[in-house]
């Protein structure tokens, strides 16, 4: 098969992929998930941190959260992911069954299209205040720059994913060493120049400090829960899991909490924490200029490696299997541009709720496939069974659903809220000592494995030996 050929099949479906046809080494898959991880939604992960802690114990929390967010969807996409070369949607039809999709697409869809708005909308502000520092117009200028640089930019990620996973390959290497850069500058110029500030720096919302360091923890470990959509679409071209494993981890676990201490120094030292509104004040007009341009740019590198990840997931939904590769991605990134058009600050109002609701979802996901793939099954998958839907399939179930999955899903949604209301922020305990995500994960788990083994194994349904 041709190397132009290859590239159609790899992008035109959500079939396995070969051995021979994932050829993505550690360093490869390291750039494209810290390119994909290094955003300026890190910056308003910061903010949110920054109203609770002071600035060390805010980045420790921080990294402490990332990592164990990261653990689990890890342990959850990529063992499944690298061994069969599917993405995450196919990885968890075993443990929801072959109509499942309508759950995981779902969750996926719309988790993509709220972080793609985001970056998008940022996208567009970097730029508005990009002409502002070259003398072009005032701060009105977003009114008009916002909606018309969100549509630019979703016409560019088009351009670049009609090449599917080798666009999103290549300009990732390209991006690699400019986003490393400047966000060593911002943090250096923070610490630098607002270095008495941050020493006295008292958080808006500080109370009880155990509070308010799981807050902290909570916020890192929502915010990297929310790569499950994104993590097996690029895991999925390595060979294996050990190939995959350290550049999840630290690819896309590491930069999250390394940028949102940019978020975290800034809304503590200068009360703002978007880093286009204070860039020039305190690194000038010159080096302002450039890093607006160098944090355009990586916004525009996870916004491919999402919509390359959604487009991915919507050719697993019956409806749309059929689609070209090139109409699933207008499917993906319409969503985006008209909320960049029509309500680019609804998003960012909310933007609190949305990461918390992240966790409300993925955590009981990562759970259940977690305690099903290592304990349950041991490892065991049919990939014959992931893709076959007849009503005798393995994975079929009871109408295509496996009760168990649903049934877990709903004992984690009740135990996040009841810990950690997404919308006001108000806790019960034990949240001080435990959080909302790690619970609702284990509870997922424990209700999943519950359920399996007193009803599904029995009634001879999913594979199980």
């Amino acid at each position: 098969m041709s190397e132009k050929n290859l590239d159609q099949k790899l992008v035109e479906t959500s079939w396995p992929l070969a051995a021979e046809e994932r050829n993505w080494s550690s360093r490869s898959l390291f750039i494209v998930l810290l390119v994909a991880a290094s955003a300026t939604w890190c910056y308003i992960i910061g903010e949110y941190v920054g109203y609770y802690l002071p600035l060390w114990p805010g980045f420790l929390a921080m990294t402490a959260g990332a990592m164990i967010g990261m653990l689990l969807v890890t342990l959850a996409v990529v063992p499944t992911s690298t061994r069969f070369g599917i993405d995450s949607i196919k990885a968890a039809t075993p443990q929801f069954g072959s109509n499942g999709w309508t759950i995981t697409v779902t969750l996926q869809y719309l988790s993509i299209i709220g972080w793609n708005s985001l970056l998008l909308i940022f996208f567009g502000k970097s730029i508005s205040r990009f002409l502002n520092v070259l003398g072009i117009g005032d701060e009105n200028l977003a009114v008009v720059v916002v909606p018309v640089a969100t549509v630019l930019a979703c016409v560019l990620v088009f351009v670049i994913l009609k090449r599917g996973v080798t666009g999103l390959e290549r300009v990732s290497f390209w991006l690699f060493l400019s986003i490393v850069a400047v966000g060593v500058w911002l943090i250096t110029m923070l610490i630098v120049r607002q270095g008495d500030a941050l020493a006295t720096a008292v958080p808006a919302y500080a109370s009880n400090k155990q509070l308010d360091f799981q807050y902290g923890i909570e916020i890192g470990l929502v915010s990297l829960l929310s790569w499950w959509p994104y993590i097996g679409s690029m895991t999925r071209q390595a060979k294996n899991p050990s190939i995959a494993a350290g550049p999840s981890m630290l690819g896309m676990g590491l930069p999250v909490p390394v940028l949102s201490f940019v978020g975290l120094a800034s809304i503590l030292a200068l009360g703002i924490s978007d880093p286009t509104a204070w860039l020039t004040e305190v690194g000038g007009r010159f080096f302002g200029a450039l890093a607006l341009m160098f944090i355009i740019a990586a916004n525009l590198g996870t916004a491919l490696a999402g919509l390359y990840a959604s487009t991915v997931g919507i050719k697993a939904v019956p409806a749309f299997a059929k689609l070209s590769w090139n109409k699933a991605l207008l499917v993906s990134i319409l969503p985006v541009a008209l909320i960049g058009i029509f309500i680019p600050n609804w998003v960012f109002d909310n933007f609190g709720t949305f990461v918390a609701y992240i966790g409300v979802f993925f955590a009981p996901v990562c759970g259940i496939m977690i305690v099903d793939y290592f304990l349950l099954r041991r490892g065991r998958i049919s990939i014959r069974g992931i893709y076959d839907t007849t009503n005798g399939s393995v994975y079929r179930y009871w109408g295509g659903f496996n009760p168990a999955a649903v049934v877990a899903m709903v004992v984690g949604f009740v135990t996040y809220t009841y810990l950690l209301n997404p919308i006001s922020y108000a806790v019960n305990e034990p949240f001080t000592i435990l959080g909302a995500s790690l619970p609702a994960a284990v509870l997922s788990a424990v209700t999943y494995a519950i359920i399996t083994v007193a009803v599904v194994k029995p009634a001879g349904k999913g594979g199980y030996k």
